[in-house]
């Protein structure tokens, strides 16, 4: 049967957005929002899915958004990741791989990499007992001398990667440490994440993080927080994860803005697909679940040439079908690419004989929700 939300939702700002009780915080900056709420996918199931949205196929294999953006554009900080993944610690739910953030048949320099909570921030960064940085460099230089006379026999370009990357770790045994430091972020600024952001790993943390790697020029940093999938159980469950998420995502709009950098910095909230208006299991007047449903979705951006204030795409009165400006996932990747100063038909990498691109033959520019 159809299930009602056990939630209150009211208009919020001058724009009028529509937003749930539960995230009082992203109300807050409903002006500053693009909702899209004809998004739409032929995936149903998670991996597929997300698997689609991170890399335009369902199938494994190729590159993702942030190793395509980083061919495209080429990194703006020599010493640190172009593309950086940050996933909240100690969630449940559907799991994640790397290939999500990996770079496929791309050069694997273009691969995301992902930085953990705790004291080793990158696996195998710091240097182990005994091993001093003069050492280090020392086996650097030899190592790279090795792989150079193997690059001037096979002329393999990933040798070259190998090289590039032993390089920029080497580099990284000191940005990263510099960056991960919040011991220089002043009270208010954690009043404004939320208490979980002095706490490594939880989402607002990961936040505070993304936002100090945007100042460090980072091209793309992504961030995952699992434990949306509430086929049943779904009021306390979303209650606890909107909980997790939404003062930060809002501190982390205004925190760009206040330092005049959301104007230049793309930020998108979304997930692989949405859930069903129809009930999951049993339904009381207190507990329901809801079913995947991949014909229509919400998502929202905000900043880096986005139009603010707006709401684009309708379903119909029962939220089975889009009713208006239906937005494909190609179609939002195509745009997202635009929003970086990527033609989407241009960017392409030859493979095995064909000419491979992020859109595949497909996707179409949103016109209507660039500023």
């Amino acid at each position: 049967p159809l299930a009602g939300t056990a939630f209150k939702f009211k208009q919020h700002g001058q724009s009028g957005a529509w937003i749930s009780d539960l995230l009082p915080h992203t109300a807050e900056i409903a002006d500053e929002l693009c909702f899209i709420k004809s998004m739409h996918t032929e995936a149903i199931n998670h991996d597929p899915a997300i698997t689609f949205f991170q890399t335009g196929s369902q199938i494994s294999g190729r590159p993702s958004m942030g190793a395509w953006i980083s061919y495209g554009l080429g990194s703006m900080n020599k010493n640190l990741p172009d593309f950086c993944v940050l996933v909240t610690k100690d969630k449940g739910g559907q799991p994640l791989y790397s290939r999500l953030w990996g770079s496929g048949f791309l050069p694997s320099k273009f691969q995301g990499i992902q930085f953990r909570s705790g004291n080793d921030p990158v696996l195998y960064l710091t240097n182990p007992d005994g091993v001093s940085p003069a050492c280090r460099r020392l086996m650097l230089d030899r190592l790279h001398d090795l792989h150079q006379l193997q690059y001037d026999r096979e002329v393999d370009p990933e040798i070259q990667t190998r090289m590039a990357q032993y390089e920029m770790a080497y580099r990284m045994q000191t940005s990263v440490p510099e960056v991960m430091d919040l011991s220089g972020e002043p009270d208010y600024i954690f009043d404004m994440y939320g208490s979980d952001s002095r706490t490594p790993g939880t989402f607002a943390a990961n936040c505070l993080l993304a936002r100090r790697l945007v100042e460090r020029d980072v091209r793309f940093i992504q961030l995952y927080h699992q434990g949306w999938d509430q086929h049943g159980g779904l009021p306390n469950g979303i209650r606890q994860q909107c909980k997790e998420t939404d003062q930060a995502s809002a501190a982390l709009v205004a925190d760009l803005k206040q330092r005049g950098m959301l104007e230049d910095t793309l930020v998108i909230w979304g997930g692989e697909f949405g859930r069903t208006s129809y009930c999951q299991g049993k339904l009381t007047p207190t507990d329901y679940g809801r079913d995947h449903h991949p014909r229509c979705f919400t998502i929202w951006l905000a900043g880096g040439g986005i139009k603010p204030g707006i709401t684009y795409g309708e379903t119909d009165p029962y939220s089975y079908n889009i009713a208006q400006n239906p937005v494909h996932v190609y179609d939002f990747q195509a745009t997202l690419l635009h929003l970086l100063g990527i033609d989407h038909e241009q960017l392409t990498f030859k493979y095995q004989g064909r000419h491979f691109r992020l859109t595949d033959v497909h996707g179409n520019l949103v016109q209507d929700i660039l500023a």
